[in-house]
């Protein structure tokens, strides 16, 4: 088996999360969640997180490559996640990070770091941590519909106030960013999705071994694009991991997740590509349309129908 880490990348709410968990179910394989998000376990991650979709680079890695390392060689830091427990909720987490961890140390599996944040930083990662990289990629309809129906909002400052990040990759849009308005869902997703997915198209140029996936054709036919991501990435596709494949997305499931279960990984994976028809009007969805399709090579015009 390859030991190169994984990242599972793409925007928050494209599968990153389902992706990450099959792919931990092959064996030697350890599912490590989200360190560059805001809210992060300290135990977990060692330095504090400012900003969503933080762009790491030459500007500010003395402060995160020596976390990413001890993550990586699951250094777990038992005192500082001690410190911050607030809830029994807290101190669930703690036994299932501290597990994995422990066995992370005694076995040395092959990293799964799933971080929808890490996306404006793939090639930081590809570079410093040599990490395979997997970025998913959902509808624009489809992540917009599901923002709205959490009625999760985004903060465009998190993207403005990151002078290395504008200037690599934003600048054009920042007039776009700053007139968006906060009540605005639908035009905060789009914009988001749009700035997203063009940089995933540009910097698969530079980096053509990107696994890029779309989240319909793994909803679709879980087993056979899952054989083929779990072949790029040289992972034993057992039948275990063919199982757990098979149990997250059986139409036994529900079609919805409920909004205390934003991260199940449990759907009818099948039925819910379509879901956002149910929830968008036709005035959201031509808007939706508008706004990204300038930036995506992604889906066809069949896919709108």
């Amino acid at each position: 088996m390859n030991n190169a880490p994984i990242l599972v990348t793409g925007a928050h709410r494209s599968g990153t999360t389902w992706v990450g968990r099959m792919l931990s179910a092959a064996p030697r394989a350890a599912y490590l969640s989200e360190p560059l998000n805001v809210i992060h376990r300290p135990g977990v991650f060692h330095a504090p997180v400012k900003y969503w979709y933080l762009h790491l680079g030459k500007h500010n890695e003395a402060e995160y490559l020596p976390a990413f390392h001890a993550l990586l060689n699951y250094q777990y830091d038992l005192l500082a996640e001690i410190k911050s427990l607030r809830s029994r909720k807290d101190l669930l987490r703690l036994g299932r990070d501290w597990a994995t961890f422990a066995q992370g140390k005694l076995f040395k599996p092959t990293p799964v770091i799933k971080d929808p944040f890490a996306l404006f930083s793939i090639p930081w990662f590809i570079q410093q941590l040599n990490c395979q990289v997997v970025v998913t990629v959902r509808h624009p309809a489809g992540f917009a519909s599901s923002l709205k129906r959490l009625n999760w909002s985004f903060d465009f400052q998190n993207l403005l106030n990151q002078p290395s990040l504008m200037q690599a990759y934003l600048e054009a849009d920042r007039a776009a960013m700053e007139a968006v308005q906060p009540n605005d869902l639908i035009g905060q997703a789009a914009l988001l999705w749009k700035l997203i997915y063009r940089f995933v198209q540009t910097t698969r140029s530079g980096f053509p071994n990107l696994n890029i996936v779309r989240h319909e054709d793994l909803s679709r036919n879980p087993l056979v694009e899952y054989e083929k991501l779990y072949r790029a990435l040289n992972l034993e596709f057992t039948e275990t991991a063919k199982n757990t494949i098979l149990n997250s997305s059986a139409s036994e499931n529900p079609t919805r997740l409920s909004k205390n279960k934003t991260h199940s990984v449990k759907l009818d994976s099948k039925s819910a590509v379509q879901n956002w028809k149910k929830i968008l009007t036709a005035e959201e969805i031509a808007r939706i349309r508008q706004i990204t399709e300038a930036a995506s090579e992604f889906y066809t015009d069949e896919d709108w129908k």
